[in-house]
């Protein structure tokens, strides 16, 4: 028996209802008996997994694995798939640091297949860390069944806190969210920006990001996003932004977005 997030209406204030109620339901998510079975099996099978070519023999794993980072829509890209996991991201030049959606590179590193001799599946807390981002996702995905703005909108509340901690420059938190199709749609239809924005060149896309950002959200370095306020404000800008705009252009920018956020075409663009 599953258990399907309650959305009583959209925009923010949907937002708001899901912020007030989102830990009981996402507890009554996670406790439902389809979740558990999941769950049961991971822990249970995980341990015995030894190499890439294992894993995606295994539909259940796989699909949890995935499902763990976004990227749900390439359980049946199984060749894809283990090729991101056999050559790791140590490399500068493997696949998965090529590919401009960094979640696989995040995939890819988390499991270890191709960057140590022992993959991480052996470790004790292995199991817990993955289900942890399971259950955040599947939920992301029961939300998105019933509204794909408020998904978008918790990918935003999740993502930008751990890009604005990461140890890189601000240029490059900027083509991280770049870099992401759902992130750059928030960001665009919170800032006000056409589609054709994304055609420019990326060192103007970033200079305008940041006079938006300054100017809507008083900062222009993404670091900003470590306070949980400013992701509020932006969430809010984008979801009134997105029922002001009603079900045309931007509708179906989301749509789009969406569709890379749960995998698709997004690995098709490299660097």
């Amino acid at each position: 028996m599953s258990f399907s997030p309650v959305i009583p209406f959209g925009g923010y204030a949907g937002w708001k209802f899901l912020t007030r109620t989102r830990e009981a339901q996402q507890q009554a998510f996670t406790q439902s008996e389809s979740v558990n079975r999941t769950e049961q099996y991971f822990r249970e099978r995980i341990g015995q997994i030894d190499s890439a070519k294992d894993l995606v023999a295994d539909f259940r794993l796989l699909s949890v694995s995935l499902r763990a980072f976004g990227l749900s829509d390439d359980i049946s890209n199984k060749y894809f798939v283990q090729k991101v996991l056999e050559e790791g991201t140590l490399d500068p030049e493997a696949f998965a640091n090529r590919l401009a959606d960094k979640r696989y590179a995040a995939f890819s590193r988390e499991f270890g297949f191709g960057d140590y001799a022992v993959p991480r599946t052996k470790l004790s807390d292995f199991a817990d860390r993955i289900l942890d981002r399971y259950e955040d996702q599947a939920f992301e995905e029961a939300v998105g069944t019933q509204n794909d703005q408020l998904r978008l909108a918790m990918n935003a509340e999740r993502e930008l806190g751990t890009i604005a901690g990461k140890s890189i420059s601000g240029d490059a938190k900027w083509l991280t969210i770049l870099g992401s199709a759902p992130l750059r749609e928030v960001f665009q239809t919170a800032f006000g920006l056409p589609e054709a924005f994304a055609g420019i060149d990326l060192d103007k896309q970033i200079e305008v990001l940041k006079d938006r950002s300054e100017r809507f959200l008083g900062f222009s370095d993404i670091a900003g996003f470590g306070e949980g306020e400013a992701s509020e404000h932006l969430i809010r800008l984008y979801l009134l932004r997105s029922d002001n705009a009603g079900f045309g252009a931007a509708y179906s920018s989301a749509a789009s977005a969406l569709t890379l956020l749960q995998g698709g075409s997004a690995r098709a663009r490299a660097f």
